[in-house]
């Protein structure tokens, strides 16, 4: 049989593989090469490919080199010319072969032929493939070679060993890789040495003179090569004590057992693998020293089963320390404090005591009436909601997120609920979903909307901006309201084209507007054309004519995803939020960047980049603004200070920029993002015990407050408000969380976070003290919910066809008094449930007033509290009157707020 027609259609076919991989790769290639050219990354895009590539080239050419250069050194060390012939002694000459005698080359020889010729048809290839194996977990990830390459120092240093936490970050991660694929190497290189050099005398026929000197010399090189490299195995191993877990859950890192016992087993197997090695080869080289050699061996393994047995530790701690654990472990606790805290961005937190006081207040007082203008009784869900029902306007508009910011509207300072209106093409009808409505037609969303988070009388919203296109009654306007660029699944689209874009729907007709910025990649040419048919699979592209000379195709338009492709490197914060300017719409993406290699530090999970992550370091690292329109996209560093953020920076210069060349109009903007300062007081809520011993007793745990809600337990998260507490002279825009001990409900600390100017990342921790009662949420709520008067307003409501729903429970600190207030919010049992303010609840203590205005049920309050000192002064206040059910019931939105 013939194998030549099947090699050649194998050969076909290979060819045919490998050119549609190649169309596949360079389709990609030139797309992204064109999307990141479109927004003036181009010379970025070149950067991360010449660092792979460059990484790669040099990692698999330093291990083909080690491969080929041993493999060829050792087959000149080889015997004979050939195998039959014996090296003999000097002046004699090898006898004569029998003529009649022709012995058959076994594979064996054959195979042995070509290492003693060093032939590069058999030694390219074999050790190009080797090379390549050990090289790609470093190419996997070639970006912790390239930062550390560019690391700078961070100021830090360790305690235990004295090295710069850059070191940690950037070093021992890469070194910890790159040991790794050198042991592997080290240990093909020397099991293929050995067995070349056996091959030659013991299964080459006629072959058993001693082995040469130089092939003995040469295992021995390649011997002390994986000694050295298991020799710096033990070197980290010292510095990978930092980062144990064996006092968890009290702390984080080496205690004393680690640092004087195991520590000093780790120094022990150093040296015994050294002489190890060292016997190892002198017995090699001289068959001498077999028993100094075997004693060592078995000194190394007894220290070695020594350094990973638990037994002796456990014991060590039993018997050593925890008779005197504080004083042994203190300085270690001290030390993961301290780590803790500096890889947390916790160690400036201050901390103050909040002078509790009871009511009255002073109601004419001007802080006090700034206070009550500023509280968010709208929350997130309540305004969803109202914005779904009345602003979304057409079926294929959706309001994906609502988020809440301050702007400066007639010249008053207010905390708003804002929402970007985009389009949502799952929503349009089926007789709509064809390719021209979707690629040219329905290709964006349009305006925007805000409310005040603020009410102070109960109705309807005072909307700030609203309706298509945006109208405001204020001083806010948006030149160009388009929203290309959105949060939710987007597809590609083509913008400009002949047949126009529909921006809203009129009175009368649709209104169509061509796209004139500058996102997505020039579209009009033939050959893009089939280049963007082909990555999209949409032979359309290629056979349409709407599209013109000025047509761009627009896509990767979620901006997580645009960010995410951009700069793989940063992780994502959950929330982006969107900010109106008097020119157009920006998104602005908070970015982390994270490691779990800091030393000594407690290790934490937070959701971030849609996925669960474990991490002991973590900063807040960038802004990232992308225009809703263009799709520009920019970077800006927020925390100059952190080591992984610099790196890139140098790495990549142009990418990020200051954060003081943000446009002012966003900057006044900038939020700390929720999800760090979250993940931040669950780290504080143990590690604000900066002394050992009270760290050590863990007696003053704090946690998250928990507040019933119908059948289920919420965890109260931070939230925004607008307060006074880090300046008492200034109302500013903070993050505050309420604190409780530890499986306790009353309220044990108040943690702010500024968002405002100079104050933006200060942490203030207000604490009570310990003797003193503060009520938390949960019992705060439970008054509200045992209320007479509440309660029969809400049975009286229920039956009448309306459902009352309670808001968000907040507390807000009031001249020294915890207030907390709750919203009442009123719905038609319909499927246009649209939720109104009907009432204010107020909570001191055990005083509980509903009004349907926020002075009044602060009025009540004060009321009670004068009734409590003296009841002869002042009557208590009378609850609202309740008006009789009626049959022409109004819709909640419609309906006066006094008639409930």
């Amino acid at each position: 049989m013939s194998w030549k027609p099947l090699l050649i259609v194998l050969g076909v076919v290979l060819a045919a593989a490998g050119s549609l991989f190649a169309a596949f790769y360079f389709n990609a290639f030139l797309v992204d090469l064109w999307w990141f050219s479109a927004l003036d990354y181009g010379l970025y895009f070149w950067a991360r490919m010449l660092y792979q590539s460059i990484i790669f080239l040099v990692v698999t050419l330093f291990f083909f080199l080690l491969f080929f250069l041993n493999f060829w050194i050792g087959s000149r060390y080889l015997g004979a010319e050939t195998p039959a012939h014996h090296d003999l002694e000097q002046g004699q000459t090898p006898p004569a072969p029998a003529a009649s005698v022709t012995r058959p080359r076994s594979k064996y020889q054959r195979l042995y032929d070509q290492f003693q010729r060093g032939s590069l048809w058999f030694y390219l290839p074999l050790c190009l493939g080797l090379a390549l194996l050990v090289a790609l977990p470093v190419f996997a990830q070639w970006e912790q070679a390239l930062l550390f390459f560019f690391a700078p120092n961070s100021g830090l240093t360790d305690p235990a060993f004295g090295k710069d936490i850059s070191y940690y970050l950037f070093s021992l991660p890469f070194f910890s890789l790159i040991w790794h694929e050198l042991l592997t190497a080290s240990l093909i290189l020397l099991v293929g040495l050995v067995s070349l050099y056996w091959l030659e005398q013991q299964m080459v026929a006629g072959y058993d003179q001693p082995m040469r000197r130089g092939a003995k010399i040469h295992i021995g090189l390649a011997m002390g090569f994986v000694v050295l490299i298991g020799a710096w195995y033990f070197v980290m191993d010292r510095q990978m004590l930092l980062y144990s877990d064996a006092h968890v859950p009290i702390f984080t890192g080496p205690g004393y057992v680690e640092m004087n016992f195991t520590l000093a087993l780790i120094w022990a197997c150093l040296i015994l693998l050294l002489i190890l090695g060292a016997l190892a080869i002198l017995y090699v080289e001289t068959r001498k020293g077999l028993i100094w050699l075997v004693a060592v061996a078995i000194m190394f393994v007894g220290t070695l089963a020594f350094r990973y047995s638990s037994i002796t530790p456990e014991l060590l701690q039993k018997y050593v320390v925890n008779p005197n654990e504080l004083d042994l472990q203190g300085p270690y606790i001290r030390q993961n404090i301290q780590a803790t805290l500096a890889a947390y961005n916790l160690q400036d937190v201050e901390t103050r005591r909040y002078p509790v006081q009871d009511i009255p207040w002073n109601t004419s007082a001007t802080e006090f009436k700034e206070t009550l203008v500023n509280i968010p009784i709208w929350d997130e869900v309540q305004l969803g909601q109202v914005f779904q029902e009345l602003q979304e306007i057409r079926a294929y508009y959706i309001f994906n997120t609502l988020d809440v910011d301050r702007y400066t509207v007639n010249d008053h300072y207010q905390q708003v609920a804002v929402a970007a209106r985009e389009i949502d093409l799952d929503k349009l009808p089926d007789e709509s979903r064809n390719w021209v409505n979707e690629w040219m037609k329905y290709t964006h969303g349009y305006g925007a909307v805000m409310a005040p988070t603020a009410q102070t009388q109960a109705g309807d919203i005072d909307w700030l901006m609203h309706g298509i296109p945006p109208r405001s009654n204020v001083d806010l306007d948006i030149e160009q309201p388009g929203i290309y660029y959105g949060t939710g699944p987007s597809s590609p689209v083509i913008a400009p084209n002949e047949s126009g874009e529909i921006d809203y729907a009129s009175d009368d007709d649709l209104v169509l507007s061509d796209y004139a910025g500058k996102g997505g990649v020039r579209f009009s040419g033939l050959f893009r054309r089939a280049i963007f048919a082909l990555y999209f699979g949409e032979v359309n592209l290629i056979l349409t004519n709407q599209i013109n000379q000025d047509s761009r195709i627009l896509f990767r338009r979620n901006i997580a995803e645009r960010i995410a492709h951009l700069t793989p490197f940063l992780h994502l914060d959950p929330h982006p939020y969107p900010v109106v300017t008097s020119e157009r719409v920006y998104w602005i993406q908070d970015t982390y960047t994270l490691s779990s290699w800091f030393p000594s530090a407690y290790s934490t999970t937070a959701d971030i980049d849609g996925k669960r992550r474990e991490f002991n370091y973590i900063r807040n690292a960038a802004k990232v603004v992308v225009d809703a329109y263009d799709g520009s996209v920019d970077y800006y560093i927020t925390e100059p200070d952190d080591p992984i953020i610099r790196a890139y920076a140098r790495a990549y210069p142009g990418l990020l920029k200051s954060f003081d060349e943000m446009p002012r109009e966003l900057r006044q903007h900038v939020r700390y993002p929720k999800r760090l300062f979250k993940t931040q007081l669950e780290v504080y809520s143990r590690y604000h015990q900066k002394k050992p011993g009270t760290f050590f007793k863990q007696e003053d745990l704090w946690e998250f407050a928990e507040v019933q809600w119908e059948d289920e337990l919420r965890v109260m998260t931070p939230y925004y408000v607008t307060i006074n507490l880090l300046d008492p002279d200034r109302f500013e825009f903070s993050l505050l969380a309420p604190m409780n001990p530890k499986g306790k409900n009353n309220m044990r600390a108040l943690v702010v976070a500024g968002n405002d100017g100079d104050n933006y990342g200060r942490i203030v921790a207000y604490t009570f003290p310990r003797g003193s009662l503060v009520y938390g949420p949960a019992q705060a709520d439970g008054f509200m919910k045992q209320d007479p008067i509440v309660t029969q307003e809400f049975a009286l409501w229920n039956r009448r066809g309306a459902q009352a729903e309670r808001g968000r429970l907040i507390v807000i600190p009031i001249d020294g008094v915890i207030t907390y207030l709750q919203g009442v919010f009123l719905k038609a049992q319909t499927d246009a449930n649209i939720p109104q303010l009907v009432r204010f609840i107020s909570n001191v203590g055990y005083r509980v007033a509903m009004e349907p205005s926020l002075e009044g049920a602060f009025t009540a309050l004060n009321q009670a509290a004068l009734f409590d000192e003296d009841p002869s002064r002042i009557e208590p206040a009378v609850p609202p009157p309740v008006l009789p059910d009626r049959e022409d019931h109004q819709s909640p939105q419609s309906a006066p707020a006094e008639q409930d």
